[in-house]
């Protein structure tokens, strides 16, 4: 009996748990509708994700296939001179200044033997023509271009622009070359992924992977220079060579590394060179518009500690003598807010529009002075090039009649100017200003890089002629004022404008 009983509640038990079982399963599993002659399809959680999730999943970038694409049209670059003189662009007097690739020296310290410089570059037309850097090729008296089929050639260089670091060499007797397609520079984003192809270290056709890191970088000219920063690997040998997107165009030209770390790069845009090919095709070389100006943007400290009526526009902070802008009758403190018609949001904006004009143009330039509109012309010159060497670094300071500063929150040191500062930093026989011979660490001026050795002309516009003037006003400076120093850099020969927000010390 209780067997039988056992039995009973055993299958009833199996029955609702059976039961069960499959009601689970029928609400997990839907069964879809299925057209007649139709085949079968289930559905699947991946396939039921909406399209973005699906493609946020999978891959984003194929660079194997974008290289095998473009690796063809790079090329390595051999360039050969007799002399041993050491070519490097220099930057001195640029202070922490990242330094551009070194070419390879393969011939030992023998003064006597050929010097070897190892780079790269990447073919833009199928006749020959080839993109790499100024410092590539600048002196080579002979150029050897390795294809990446292992043929080698013997190449001419076109033209170059120093300015940009950009040069165009060709090989003759060529066609049906692979080519580099080129993309457009002023669509990159930061973060974007990019890779570099070269040769680095003479490690012939070497990949690297790496985003976007900045874009407009100034590096060693602020009024032209626009670098694309990026962290993908660079190293001695990847001069010249393309800086790809994740379409597989080239929009940068791989020109310049710090000196300090080994994952910060610089390319220079490929927009900026596809603007000045036709140039260097015609004459070889570039010629740009020049008014001699030095600029800066105005941002919310200058235009309240100026009083400017302004936010926007390019303001002067130097005019070279005899220059187009002296000329014309250009003056510091001026806020240039058009230019040959048109306005101007920011010294960038400015510089490109005036490189983009002809020598011997005559431009009208819509001022503001004091407050008042004023409009100048302006017949411009030619830039004068970059010089790759600049002035050598100024010596040490004496501490000669050196007095702090009494308050402490500006935290300079300064002392008249005398024969021996004329000198030592060859200023200018009608400079008038106190010498700056110490900017004390974590000051308001240390924060607004205000540097030793510069001469300190005017604060707030008011002349600062002696120690005793600037004492003056020092003492009146109170934690929380904005206060504009002009100044000028010796070892730039240039007058810059700094702005430094007094904090409590």
């Amino acid at each position: 009996m209780i067997s039988r009983r056992f039995t009973i509640v055993t299958v009833v038990l199996v029955a609702v748990v059976a039961f069960l079982v499959g009601a689970i399963v029928a609400g997990g599993f839907k069964q879809p509708t299925v057209a007649a002659g139709a085949p079968a399809r289930i559905e699947t959680a991946a396939s039921t994700r909406p399209a973005s999730e699906a493609s946020a999943a999978s891959p984003l970038v194929n660079f194997a296939d974008i290289v095998e694409r473009i690796n063809p049209a790079v090329v390595n670059i051999d360039a050969t001179t007799r002399s041993a003189a050491d070519r490097r662009r220099r930057r001195q007097g640029l202070p922490e200044v990242p330094e551009p690739f070194e070419r390879q020296d393969f011939n030992g310290p023998r003064s006597d033997a050929p010097r070897r410089g190892a780079g790269s570059g990447f073919i833009i037309d199928a006749d020959g023509s080839i993109i790499t850097n100024h410092h590539v090729i600048d002196g080579a008296e002979r150029i050897v271009v390795k294809l990446s089929d292992g043929r080698t050639m013997r190449a001419r260089v076109v033209g170059t622009d120093p300015d940009t670091d950009i040069a165009l060499i060709k090989v003759d007797g060529q066609e049906r070359l692979p080519v580099a397609p080129l993309g457009d520079s002023a669509t990159l984003r930061m973060g974007e992924w990019v890779c570099a192809i070269g040769n680095p270290l003479g490690y012939e056709h070497s990949v690297t992977v790496g985003v976007v890191s900045f874009l407009g970088r100034k590096l060693f000219d602020p009024s032209l220079d626009n670098y694309i920063q990026t962290d993908a690997a660079i190293n001695f040998g990847n001069s010249g060579g393309p800086l790809i997107n994740a379409r597989g165009e080239v929009i940068g030209i791989n020109a310049a590394i710090s000196s300090r770390a080994s994952n910060i790069g610089f390319a220079v845009p490929i927009n900026g060179a596809s603007a000045i090919i036709p140039q260097l095709r015609a004459s070889g070389r570039v010629s740009r518009g020049y008014i001699g100006v030095g600029l800066r943007d105005i941002d919310a400290d200058l235009q309240r500690s100026l009083g400017l009526p302004v936010n926007q526009g390019a303001l002067v902070q130097d005019v070279t003598a005899d220059s187009p802008a002296d000329r014309a009758g250009l003056r510091t403190y001026d806020v240039i807010v058009s230019f040959d018609g048109a306005p101007v949001g920011s010294d960038d904006e400015l510089i490109k529009e005036i490189s983009s004009k002809n020598p011997g143009d005559a431009s009208p330039v819509g001022v503001l002075r004091d407050g008042r509109p004023v409009t100048l012309t302006v017949k411009l010159a030619e830039r004068p090039q970059r010089d790759a060497g600049g002035p050598a670094p100024a010596n040490r300071t004496p501490a000669a009649r050196e007095r702090n500063d009494e308050q402490g929150l500006l935290g300079l040191s300064v002392r008249d100017l005398d024969a021996a500062a004329f000198n030592r930093y060859d200023l200018p026989k009608d400079t008038r200003g106190v010498l700056i011979t110490r900017v004390e660490a974590m000051s308001s001026s240390s924060d607004a890089e205000v540097q030793r050795g510069t001469v300190l002309l005017e604060i707030n516009r008011k002349r600062i002629g002696s120690v005793v003037d600037y004492h003056r006003f020092a003492r009146a400076v109170q934690p929380g004022d904005i206060v504009t120093l002009y100044l000028y850099a010796p070892q730039i020969d240039q007058r810059q404008l700094k702005t430094v927000r007094v904090e409590e010390r």
